[in-house]
């Protein structure tokens, strides 16, 4: 085992812990960007390193089609190849199975995919998957498993969990650099906590460095994905690091973290500053409207980021709607939102003030009181009272009870995300 992770503090089921891996020793919770192939859009990896990113996720998938894992292995692994110092992170290749569905066939052996680049078929093992990621020399590596969209019923969901603990085996099996880098099991099972609960036993018996919780974010109801959060974190070791794959809104990382969750990774603050949207306290803002072109603030007056620190809401404005520039900077400031939550998570969680974090995270987002009830309900299992954040009589005073460890208007382009 290639890691060690230790827990500093906690509130109730949260955890504020060290994780040391390879390359880098990390503080969780944490969010972690995509860099696909071995990039962050339009950031350099010293940017990175400014914001406080800790660890980089790549996709195995698209990193074997270019420019090959054996060439990276050639020229000294990822870390070398894209001169990124801290810690990384590679996907199976699992989620191309639903992302890329129209070119994949899924059998016991593998899962065999058209390529989009020369159309040629790539067969994906979960042998051949680790043997790729291994070459590429990720800190954190990923089994294979049989990803399905939550949305789907039936005997589907139940083949593909139970293919996805034959495959972690294979996997484990394929594995030669368990004394540097780090296999990490993914639980599978979509909604049905039955499912979920015999892939979290069936994982926990083999003693995995770690485990992630797979099949989210895919077009479920929230008030399921908090269900299937709450039950796997409860199911998995205390002492190992899990990881909800696929999160990246920042209401959805407060609520996972205060379940038991430490790590998460997603597009969407990247993409989304793509189409011109930046991440602050109240929401996202939304540069391309009209009240932006003459708007002398910064994006966010609470945020040091270079880019809040120089350029005001009007310039980029302009560059968003003509200049590649304005989505470079908008990651920027978006992916900073995202490490200064990172932080304030972690911080409150060891200075025992979490959930003055978490009532004053939802005041901000959601100013009228209007608190969504899936947000109420996972609070409540939670053992956060936030019925001071709630007009509703719905959003009641938690059953647990908590022991202390120590907007503007649409003119403005503020937009509230529940």
């Amino acid at each position: 085992m290639a890691l060690r992770f230790e827990i500093l503090g906690r509130f109730n089921r949260a955890r504020a812990a060290r994780l040391t891996l390879p390359h880098f020793t990390c503080q969780t919770p944490l969010f972690m960007p995509v860099g696909t192939q071995g990039t962050i859009k339009g950031l350099t990896t010293d940017q990175l390193e400014d914001i406080g990113c800790q660890i980089i996720l790549g996709n195995t998938y698209h990193l074997e089609l270019r420019p090959g894992s054996q060439l990276i292995d050639d020229l000294g692994g990822l870390h070398k190849f894209m001169n990124w110092k801290r810690a990384l992170l590679t996907d199976s290749g699992g989620f191309q199975m639903v992302s890329l569905l129209h070119l994949a066939d899924i059998t016991e052996e593998g899962v065999t995919f058209q390529s989009p680049v020369d159309g040629k078929p790539m067969l994906l093992t979960p042998e051949e998957s680790i043997h790729i990621q291994n070459n590429i020399g990720a800190d954190i590596i990923m089994a294979l498993d049989d990803v399905v969209k939550t949305t789907i019923t039936g005997p589907r969901i139940e083949e593909a969990m139970y293919r996805t603990l034959r495959w972690i085996d294979r996997c484990i099996a394929a594995h030669k650099k368990p004394d540097v880098q780090n296999l990490f099991g993914i639980v599978q099972g979509g909604l049905d906590p039955v499912l979920r609960d015999i892939c979290v036993r069936g994982l926990v018996e083999r003693n995995l460095p770690g485990y992630a919780i797979g099949g989210l974010a895919g077009g479920e109801d929230k008030d399921s994905f908090w269900r299937v959060v709450a039950q796997c974190t409860a199911g998995l070791p205390e002492n190992k690091p899990r990881y909800v794959m696929g999160v990246g809104y920042p209401l959805d990382i407060v609520v996972c973290s205060a379940l038991g969750a430490d790590m998460y990774d997603c597009v969407y603050p990247t993409r989304t500053a793509r189409f011109g949207t930046a991440l602050v306290p109240e929401g996202v803002l939304k540069l391309k409207q009209n009240a932006m072109a003459t708007d002398e603030r910064p994006i966010d007056p609470t945020c040091s980021c270079m880019v809040c620190k120089k350029y005001t809401r009007a310039y980029l404005h302009c560059l968003v709607t003509k200049d590649a520039m304005g989505s470079q900077l908008l990651s920027y400031h978006n992916l900073s939102f995202m490490m200064r939550l990172s932080r304030d998570l972690h911080m409150s969680i060891l200075e025992g003030r979490f959930p003055e974090f978490v009532r004053g995270f939802l005041r901000a987002q959601f100013p009228k009181g209007d608190v969504p009830q899936w947000v109420c309900n996972s609070m409540e299992v939670a053992g956060i009272d936030i019925s001071e954040c709630c007009a509703s009589a719905k959003c009641h005073v938690p059953s647990i009870q908590e022991q202390p460890l120590t907007v503007p208007d649409d003119a403005n382009g503020v937009v509230q995300q529940n």
